[in-house]
């Protein structure tokens, strides 16, 4: 049975940093795509970084530069450092993973999801 465990969600000051972890279980990361997603209230969720063997580390919209995301394999924990946090940066961040070696930003071709992480940004 696959587990992904999300933890590291926190309240920040804007421009604060955070690290959120992923911990799997029943699950190889390294031969499939690993991703975090992001949802805010009332806003559908959104792709954030992407990490597979292929394609290496990829990031959605204006992330690249503020998260980098990362992956232990020896932990088998998947990770998102997020700095020079905004307020629009708040959301329920999740960790999801699929049975693919390549990432897609559909967040719907997902197999697997955490039941994610809460992070608060105030300004």
């Amino acid at each position: 049975q696959v587990q992904l465990v999300e933890s590291g969600g926190d309240s920040v000051q804007a421009g604060g940093s955070l690290r959120l972890s992923c911990a799997s279980s029943g699950y190889t990361m390294t031969m499939y795509c690993m991703a975090w997603f992001r949802q805010a209230p009332g806003k559908e969720r959104e792709g954030v970084a992407f990490i597979s063997n292929i394609a290496g580390t990829t990031y959605a919209g204006s992330f690249e530069g503020r998260f980098t995301i990362s992956r232990d394999n020896a932990k088998n924990t998947l990770y998102l450092q997020m700095n020079s946090l905004k307020s629009e940066d708040s959301a329920m961040y999740y960790c999801a993973g699929q049975t693919r070696p390549y990432c897609e930003d559909d967040y719907r071709t997902y197999n697997y999801w955490g039941q994610g992480t809460q992070v608060t940004v105030s300004s």
